[in-house]
């Protein structure tokens, strides 16, 4: 993974505010919202919504939200804000014609569920999420139950052939064969998403796909949080300099 690190990762600068020509993918926890302590502890909001549009209008609809979440939460988290997005990880895809193409879910899927489902049982705090085409493991109100999580979410991928995609105090174990590194590709295929120049934010381990698809499209990542090893060009320090950034942008 290409990486800016030692005093040089110190020198991340914010992205260039700029309008013309490039295309825009935001993951959606972390960079457009918050995180919470449970996967429904974030709504919509007011001024997301608005920047949101008001960047899709600027852009000539060359905005896409590519996350872990589905479509039907990044639908209820934006207030519909976007036509085009791009859900767990890659394998759910909405175009701008509305239609939607979804991966079918590896016969693992339903093991994992309920391995993940075996382990909550007894321990509050953890928390299940079945995607269809994948199961989560969430521990964020359980941190002393980390090791035991990464344990078993190893052992499961290691019975049931899917991917393991860690998180922010999550396990994801999902179907094979997709990304975000893969979808940001996907859309560049498509109007009004190709010859555009790619950006893509994120902030954590499974948005490092989508900086360098990004990169090895023309465009570049923006890491959004924290200074760490990373493929992305430039920084944001949270979600209200994402937004602020975005109504720039929509401005430009």
């Amino acid at each position: 993974m290409p990486s800016h690190a030692g005093a040089e990762a110190l020198l991340l600068p914010p992205p260039p505010v700029v309008a013309d020509g490039i295309a825009l993918f935001l993951d959606m926890d972390g960079v457009l919202a918050p995180m919470a302590p449970t996967p429904d502890g974030v709504g919509p909001v007011a001024r997301r919504t608005a920047a949101l549009k008001a960047v899709e209008a600027r852009l000539a609809g060359r905005v896409a939200i590519i996350s872990g979440r589905t479509i039907a939460e990044i639908d209820r988290i934006s207030d519909h804000a976007l036509t085009s997005a791009s859900g767990v990880h890659g394998l759910e895809r909405r175009l701008k014609d509305k239609s939607i193409r979804r991966g079918a879910p590896d016969a693992g899927v339903a093991v994992a569920l309920a391995g993940f489902k075996a382990f909550a049982a007894d321990r509050p705090g953890v928390i299940v999420e079945d995607k269809g085409v994948s199961a989560g493991l969430h521990y964020r109100q359980a941190p002393d139950q980390t090791d035991a999580a990464k344990a078993l979410a190893k052992r499961l991928q290691a019975e049931t052939g899917l991917s393991l995609q860690p998180g922010h105090m999550v396990l994801e174990l999902k179907t094979p064969g997709a990304d975000k590194g893969t979808a940001v590709t996907d859309f560049m295929q498509d109007a009004p998403f190709k010859d555009a120049i790619p950006v893509m934010l994120g902030d954590d381990l499974t948005d490092e796909h989508g900086f360098e698809a990004a990169a090895a499209l023309g465009g570049y990542g923006v890491l959004v949080g924290p200074q760490r090893e990373t493929a992305a060009r430039y920084r944001l320090d949270d979600v209200d300099a994402v937004l602020t950034w975005l109504e720039a942008v929509a401005k430009a």
